[in-house]
């Protein structure tokens, strides 16, 4: 057995095991300088103390029951145990016995302090046994309050005969109070059939919705009365014992009943272990929140609310890449934020030496070679991992296309559990705490915290705040100390994400690879379309030519196979929806800029984006003014041609069809004639006389038609129209050259002539 000095106790009956066998010692032969060892077997072997002590495989065995009565079955008490006032009162104690065993209290003549050592406690003038008689004489002459406070009260002779032994943190701890790390002694009132009552609560509550407290309680009342009749009621733990215990055994319960249905079916499946992060890019977090900063379109333009997009690596807690959107950000703004994670952040105007390439695995000359210009002190790797939120661009299949197009494993959060992405959670708040509350416009975490007028303050325009953002990036925070992110490798030091880079770059290496150029091309949304000879391609609505599709070699279906065969690929941005870009089926690097059919020479018409373009086809469908096929036309067209000439109106079928009938009309119209004829002038041997000409005919039409028209006109006018005055009437009435009437004069009064 292992003594508290860390010496080898050995005795009869004590158990050892040696290359993982135990071992019993029967007994001990002390005047021989040995020991006999018993195997469970029966076997029995005499051993050497010393061939014992250097046996490179030993390890002392516990009596369970030993331990249980000398409570060494729990782990052993150190110092941490102690709050700081214990602590204090713990070396108080040490000092009077380090100067009882010395006579100094710092327990070494080199660290004597004024006035030691005292007389009655000089090593050179006194024996052990009387500085302990001494200390006794002083601790039982002190003030009973003051020796209870210090814990000194009943300190006697053969207590500091046993202290005396100790040293170091075991004489700490000898001088600790026992009651103040105490073993915990339970819940006497949990007994067997509680505790089957609670966990079979447990078990119910799972499926149900989530209940108070006091509603397992009472269903923990329901079960011990329905299982254990013979229990007492009384002996039941109260509501608040119940509150305790649940909280020891099974957490504090904050998860909402349907996630915790979620992670208890992972844990079965096991799928719940956690992602343990070792290296740069092996999880990169991202997320977006408003900047709590109202900002300036322009130096004099309105004042805007625009959103922040951080990439976060889990390994180093460093802040690789970020963007500012007006609004809301898009898929393709996450997506180029991916790209400048992997590209190197130029140094800008005003940054210093001590914000260049710092990282001694590469030296700054040799990226300043790659690249053609100097690097600032912000790592950039290529990610491998990605976990995002169920936000709409994160969800967008286009991000989730650049994510493959990069190699990105994407590992979604789980929805309503920030603890998944809890780091770049807390960051966005320890960047409002640092930085967004110094500058001007800042609108707080409420509106109820919000200034006066936030717009009226805001100086900033969006280049102005992503090259302060930037800045405060690469100077404070790459180099800020980190408190609970500190690696766990390394517990004892200090750590900054620039440092962990470092530390990162010397055990595994730095891979300097860049992307291509045409990772931009690469990131965008990709359409299959057919090139129209003469119009081009149609994107979302909008037409787009270059003279590079004028090339007959664009004219035919392309060779694509599959899904999209015979269609070519071209790629927009949705930011700029003036132009397309389409990659070069000879030269894979080369990518032909597409500019929009409607647009004057260049540099003439702002940019619009998606939404604008979107907004405007919209207000054209809103107002009717759609874009139809020959075929969606077709009615209408029908519709005006039967207004205007009519089938029956054709030349061809006029002669044909509308003749044959006025033959048959005419036919029949003077058969008729005949027979009434002949009823009326009774039977004749001569036939009826015919009409002597058809002119004569259609005079007598005509004559009826003008006669209905009359009569229906007439039917309308009830009274006589008036002929309107002749023009000349009206002049003389109205003569320009006569004065006007006076008040004494009347109309119906004779004008009198001039002489």
């Amino acid at each position: 057995m292992a003594s508290s000095n860390g010496l080898l106790r050995v005795s009869p009956g004590r158990r050892i095991a040696l290359n993982g066998v135990d071992w019993t010692i029967e007994s001990v032969e002390a005047h021989l300088g040995r020991l006999v060892l018993a195997d469970g077997s029966g076997r029995v072997e005499a051993r050497s103390f010393r061939w014992l002590i250097n046996h490179p495989d030993l390890r002392v065995l516990e009596n369970m029951e030993e331990a249980s009565r000398s409570g060494l079955a729990r782990q052993p008490r150190s110092l941490a145990d102690l709050t700081p006032n214990q602590l204090e009162r713990a070396r108080i104690r040490a000092e009077h016995v380090l100067e009882t065993a010395t006579g100094f209290r710092d327990g070494h003549p080199s660290r004597a302090r004024p006035g030691e050592p005292r007389p009655a406690y000089d090593p050179d003038l006194t024996t052990l046994t009387a500085r302990r008689h001494a200390k006794a004489a002083e601790v039982k002459a002190m003030p009973v309050q003051e020796a209870t406070l210090l814990g000194l009260k009943g300190l006697g002779v053969r207590t500091l005969e046993m202290l005396t032994k100790l040293s170091g943190e075991s004489l700490l701890l000898a001088c600790a109070d026992g009651r103040w790390t105490r073993r915990r002694g339970g819940h006497r009132s949990i007994t067997e059939e509680i505790r089957e009552a609670i966990f079979a609560v447990r078990e119910e509550c799972k499926d149900r919705a989530r209940i108070t407290m006091a509603a397992r309680h009472r269903l923990m009342h329901q079960y011990v009365r329905e299982r254990f009749p013979d229990f007492p009621t009384e002996k039941i733990p109260s509501r608040y014992t119940l509150a305790v215990v649940w909280e020891e055994w099974f957490g504090p319960g904050g998860a909402r009943p349907r996630y915790q249905r979620t992670a208890d079916a992972a844990a079965e499946a096991g799928v719940s272990g956690r992602v343990v992060v070792h290296r740069p890019g092996q999880v990169l977090a991202l997320d977006s929140t408003p900047l709590p900063v109202k900002l300036r379109e322009t130096v004099f333009g309105e004042a805007v609310t625009a959103t922040l997009t951080l990439a976060l690596d889990l390994y180093t807690h460093g802040l690789p890449a970020f963007r500012l959107t007006l609004q809301s950000d898009t898929s393709i703004d996450v997506a180029m934020l991916l790209r400048d994670v992997m590209l190197p952040l130029p140094m800008r105007e005003g940054w210093g030496e001590e914000m260049e390439w710092p990282y001694a695995g590469v030296a700054a000359d040799v990226i300043a070679e790659f690249t053609g210009h100097r690097v600032a002190a912000l790592p950039f790797f290529a990610p491998e991992t990605v976990t995002t939120d169920h936000g709409g661009p994160y969800k967008n299949h286009d991000l989730v296309e650049a994510e493959r197009e990069l190699g990105c494993n994407i590992l979604p959060a789980r929805v309503l559990r920030q603890t998944d992405k809890f780091a770049v959670e807390r960051q966005f708040s320890t960047i409002q705490t640092m930085l967004l509350e110094h500058l001007l416009g800042f609108t707080g975490t409420d509106t109820a915290d919000r200034g006066a007028d936030p717009e009226r303050d805001a100086s900033l325009t969006l280049a102005q705040a992503e090259h302060v953002i930037a800045t405060w990036i690469v100077r404070v925070w790459q180099n800020r100390k980190l408190g609970e992110y500190a690696p766990s490798w390394a517990p004892g030091e200090d750590h900054s994400p620039n440092t962990l880079f470092a530390a990162a770059m010397q055990q595994g290496g730095f891979d300097l690879d860049f992307p291509e150029p045409s990772l931009y091309y690469r990131l965008l949304r990709k359409h299959h379309v057919k090139v129209h000879p003469r119009r081009g391609v149609k994107i979302l609505g909008l037409w787009y030519h270059a003279d590079v599709l004028d090339d007959p070699r664009f004219w035919q279906p392309s060779d694509r196979g599959g899904r999209h065969a015979g269609k070519w690929v071209v790629r927009s941005d949705r930011r700029d929806r003036r132009q397309v870009f389409f990659q070069d089926p000879a030269d894979h690097e080369t990518w032909h800029v597409l500019r929009w059919r409607g647009l004057p020479p260049e540099g003439m018409v702002p940019a619009f984006s998606d939404k604008s373009a979107d907004a405007l086809l919209e207000h054209v469908r809103a107002n009717k003014i759609v874009a139809r096929s020959d075929e969606e036309l077709l009615p209408a067209l029908l519709d005006i041609l039967g207004s205007v000439t009519p089938v029956d109106e054709w030349p061809t079928q006029k002669e044909k069809k509308a003749g044959k009938k006025r033959r048959i009309a005419r036919a029949r119209e003077d058969t008729h004639a005949q027979a009434a004829a002949a009823d009326r002038e009774g039977p004749s041997p001569l036939p009826a006389r015919m009409p002597a000409s058809w002119a004569e005919q259609t005079r007598t039409i005509d004559t009826a038609v003008d006669s209905d028209r009359r009569r229906r006109r007439e039917e309308v006018v009830l009274d006589e129209p008036v002929a309107p005055p002749l023009l000349e009437d009206a002049l003389r009435r109205q003569h320009r050259f006569l004065l006007p009437l006076g008040p004494d004069d009347h109309i119906d009064q004779p004008l009198e002539e001039n002489a």
